[in-house]
């Protein structure tokens, strides 16, 4: 028998204490659980039953249908979940994730947007890979959203949208438009400070009006793109392919571009050819001296167009103090090896420093003569540099003899910098 004094003690702890929690601890709570899981709470007490009601942050995705057993069609159960919510939930929702990305087809959503239109802050839709849900018009009327997160879908906005005033995040990933309403969408957001846009069609020219941009990320196929007013633009990443030699005039995309610190850049298509006559200009007409790290993902170590339009940018770059550059192999171009290696003579570089350069990656090093003669340049021209970070994964397929032959070409190179160091890394 438990003696009088433990028996005292578990009289104490008889009440309820989770129904005895306060509410906003409770609201504390649901939040940090995932939403099935806040869900499930309703079964601990009355107080509890319908609290996971009020919830301000819900996420839906497969963990809220999916089971080992599940016989019934995920966009049935999926109508069901929604209808639910819809029914039982009170208050305002700010913050809205939809990932439903493998289900077969898209359920009507445009009502559950309408139902949360006047509160929303936050709003991620993932839709199914391979369709393009088209958004209704009320989307636009989602006039408190600050960041909207769109993934396979198709939005076409009304002609009356007069913009999303207090929008600062924009994610757009394979999402269907007209190059016109989406530069008019990207210019009717005035606080807009991160853009990304990913896209499988090809646009046309758009302009990127956002003056408060901070961070900008493009990946697709576009004629021509200009960063026209984006004075505070700190990163950008430009990944594709610009489809008209013409339009790739530097000095437009990058006009309104002084703040920029961070640029990562392979926009240039692989058939990209200059009109006869046309030279591309040794460096822009002005400098972007806030620029300090660029990244070439994909470059082609070769006198060509488009090794003439990098090194302009480089020239235009006065105080970059970061360098990394992917080389890309040239098997696949019409020019001979011989003529094609010999066409970077040293006169290419012979105006380019790096007077500020502390570091360089150097990726898919197979030890070519372009690639040598540019590390040779690099290393004679750079006074400051502490470390040329060379890929060697490619090159330990070569024999063991032609290895240590450019292992000791390199390492017999001019230094303009007594701490240079050389290290040979497989990066994969």
């Amino acid at each position: 028998m438990m003696p009088p004094k433990g028996r005292e003690r578990c009289q104490s702890l008889r009440p309820d204490i989770l129904s005895n929690l306060p509410h906003n601890v409770i609201d504390v709570i649901l939040i940090h659980l995932p939403c099935k899981d806040a869900v499930g709470t309703s079964v601990l007490s009355k107080k509890w039953r319908y609290h996971w009601c009020r919830r301000t942050e819900l996420t839906l995705d497969e963990s809220l249908w999916k089971t080992r057993e599940d016989l019934l069609n995920p966009t049935v159960r999926f109508r069901e979940i929604i209808y639910q919510l819809l029914t039982l939930h009170e208050g305002p929702i700010t913050k809205f994730t939809l990932d439903i990305v493998h289900l077969k087809r898209c359920p009507e959503i445009d009502n559950f947007i309408f139902f949360l239109r006047n509160h929303i802050q936050d709003l991620v839709l993932h839709l199914p890979f391979g369709m393009r849900y088209t958004l209704s018009s009320t989307l636009f009327t989602c006039l408190q959203l600050r960041h909207l997160n769109l993934r396979s879908c198709s939005i076409y906005h009304p002609y009356a949208f007069e913009g999303f005033d207090k929008l600062i995040s924009l994610e757009l990933c394979g999402v269907s438009t007209s190059s016109e309403l989406l530069e008019s969408l990207i210019s009717h957001c005035p606080l807009l400070e991160q853009l990304v846009l990913s896209t499988s069609e090809d646009l046309d020219r758009i302009e990127i009006n956002a003056p408060m941009l901070r961070l900008l990320s493009f990946t697709g196929d576009i004629s021509s793109i200009c960063l026209k007013n984006v004075p505070r633009l700190v990163e950008a990443s430009l990944l594709g392919d610009i489809e008209q030699a013409e339009s790739l005039d530097f000095a437009k995309v990058f006009e309104s571009c002084s703040a920029l610190e961070d640029l990562s850049l392979n926009f240039l298509n692989s058939e990209f050819v200059a009109e006869e006559g046309y030279k591309v200009p040794t460096r822009l007409p002005f400098n972007l001296n806030n620029v300090r790290r660029f990244d070439l993902p994909d470059i082609l170590l070769v006198e060509s167009y488009k090794l003439s339009y990098v090194l302009c940018l480089i020239r235009s770059f006065p105080y970059l103090e970061y360098l990394e550059m992917q080389v890309c192999d040239d098997d696949d171009s019409d020019t001979d090896e011989e003529s094609t290696e010999d066409s970077l003579e040293p006169e290419t570089l012979s105006d380019l420093t790096f007077n500020h350069l502390g570091e360089v990656q150097l990726g898919s090093f197979i030890g070519r003569k372009s690639e040598m003669q540019f590390i040779k340049h690099l290393l004679a021209n750079s006074p400051v540099l502490e470390r040329l970070v060379i890929n060697r994964q490619f090159l330990d397929e070569e024999p063991l003899d032609t290895r240590e032959e450019i292992f000791t070409e390199i390492s017999n190179f001019l230094r303009a910098s007594p701490k240079a160091e050389i290290v040979y890394k497989d990066l994969s």
